[in-house]
């Protein structure tokens, strides 16, 4: 039986978990939390910019006024963007939007526990 929720989750490539927190923490990959601000309680990844999927659209398209200044810097210097949310549901259609605004580069990583996984620090 076809499972359109696990073929969202996995489509992709296969990411390399600690790989992306290497790059991340090198300044060589820009992390993003699509949760919105109310869920970040619950723990958020050290170093990753908060742009909760509900006003992505406008702060991914570079031709919004309210393009968001660390997605540029990113997206121009060619960097990859990890992306994760509660259940990685979310990062995956933020990763979709991303693209149809031209970002190549984007991934993603699932939720917050993938993150750990990979030797990531969650701040409390």
């Amino acid at each position: 039986m076809f499972n359109l929720f696990g073929s969202l989750m996995n489509s992709g490539p296969k990411i390399d978990r600690a790989e992306a927190v290497r790059q991340v923490t090198a300044g060589e990959a820009l992390l993003v939390d699509v949760r919105e601000e109310a869920e970040l309680r619950s723990g958020r990844a050290k170093g990753a910019l908060n742009l909760p999927l509900s006003r992505l659209h406008q702060s991914a398209d570079p031709k919004s006024g309210h393009f968001d200044k660390h997605l540029a810097k990113a997206h121009k210097a060619g960097k990859p963007i990890y992306l994760y949310c509660a259940s990685g549901a979310r990062s995956s259609r933020a990763a979709g939007m991303m693209r149809t605004h031209g970002f190549e580069q984007v991934h993603n990583l699932g939720n917050l526990s993938k993150w750990a996984a990979g030797g990531g620090v969650i701040l409390r």
